[in-house]
């Protein structure tokens, strides 16, 4: 039996599966090994395994045995294995260091690195995994590369014919389960004479 995935927020008591032995006699359930943190219970005469208690998605996935007795002889028995996986939710939302940053690029600079932003996320796996984006890109004039986080200007900026100063606001987004998560970040170009 491998039953769909639980979320690590599951609550007790909550239906995982329901085991069923062909036998022509009533048989009694119950769990004979791998569930040694006891986080589940077998109903012994229905076979329906729920939840005992909170889910710790690093103990999982958890492999234990059910086994069907006669009910009048208990040395005829047989056994079948359970696998059940845990889904580790997504808890936290990608954090920058800083809300708001401030840089200085001199007029007439070449496309150039302006600076690498970098945020925290305390998920593990995808929940975790960051790529980096920009919500307005002043007319393309600003760029990021997803993966690294580093923001680049895409041309020169002439002082005396444009704006003298740009706010970029770069997010970064986890690939959680079941929603992405994002933070932001404010960068603030000022163009120097």
């Amino acid at each position: 039996y491998h039953p769909a995935p639980l979320s690590e927020k599951t609550p007790t008591e909550t239906f995982v599966v329901e085991i069923s032995a062909l036998y022509k006699l009533p048989v009694n359930y119950s769990i004979s090994s791998g569930d040694e943190k006891g986080y589940f219970i077998v109903h012994s005469s229905s076979g329906i395994i729920r939840t005992s208690k909170n889910l710790e998605v690093e103990d999982f996935p958890v492999n234990f045995k059910v086994r069907a007795t006669d009910s009048s002889n208990a040395t005829i028995f047989n056994e079948v294995e359970v696998k059940v996986e845990v889904i580790d939710e997504n808890n936290f939302p990608p954090v920058f260091p800083s809300s708001l940053l401030e840089e200085r690029l001199a007029e007439q600079s070449p496309a150039t690195q302006i600076v690498q932003l970098k945020a925290q996320d305390n998920d593990t796996g995808r929940n975790g995994f960051l790529t980096y984006g920009i919500l307005n890109g002043h007319g393309l004039k600003f760029r990021i590369n997803e993966t690294t986080g580093i923001l680049y200007s895409t041309a020169p900026f002439d002082y005396e014919e444009e704006p003298t100063e740009y706010q970029v606001v770069v997010y970064a987004e986890d690939d959680g389960i079941p929603e992405k998560k994002r933070g932001y970040c404010t960068v603030v170009i000022k163009i120097t004479d």
